[in-house]
């Protein structure tokens, strides 16, 4: 049954070694986006940070997320882009590493924020505050307990 969710929420189930980039990306993003809240984890020196997220959005082909140029967990980004975050939907978790990429256009910060109408009350498409970071080099491992894992890189 565990299987058969994911399948219906991110058609994981189905995956093959020949699947799209695209179509990979469209998979972590809809368990994100069911899974409403992940956990991002990096590095300050050598402690471990982790913290709530609910942005993705898959703009140009890539999956980003959004946070505060002021915020630490930004600071620590760009000391050190190699992230992982988590997510759980109740029946399977998700993991996700890679590398956070900086965009600073205008286009992206839009889309996010379209996105998320709500984050218009903190950030602003021109401010020197709104950060939006797209995974590079990334492997997406969905879990669920007595299945074979699930992985897709892109």
């Amino acid at each position: 049954m565990a299987v058969l969710l994911l399948g219906t929420i991110c058609g994981c189930a189905t995956t093959s070694t020949e699947e799209s980039r695209e179509s990979k990306l469209v998979k972590v993003h809809n368990f994100l986006k069911h899974a409403q809240v992940y956990y991002l984890a990096t590095v300050d020196g050598d402690q471990p940070r982790v913290r709530p997220f609910g942005t993705i959005l898959i703009f140009e082909g890539k999956l980003y997320i959004q946070t505060g140029r002021k915020k630490n967990v930004s600071k620590q980004i760009k000391k050190n882009p190699k992230v992982e975050l988590c997510a759980f939907d109740g029946k399977t978790w998700l993991r996700l590493t890679g590398k956070l990429v900086d965009d600073n256009r205008m286009a992206p910060k839009a889309a996010m924020l379209d996105a998320y109408p709500g984050l218009k009350k903190m950030y602003k498409v021109e401010d020197d505050n709104t950060q939006v970071l797209y995974f590079k080099d990334a492997e997406a491992v969905f879990n669920t307990f007595g299945q074979k894992p699930v992985v897709l890189k892109f």
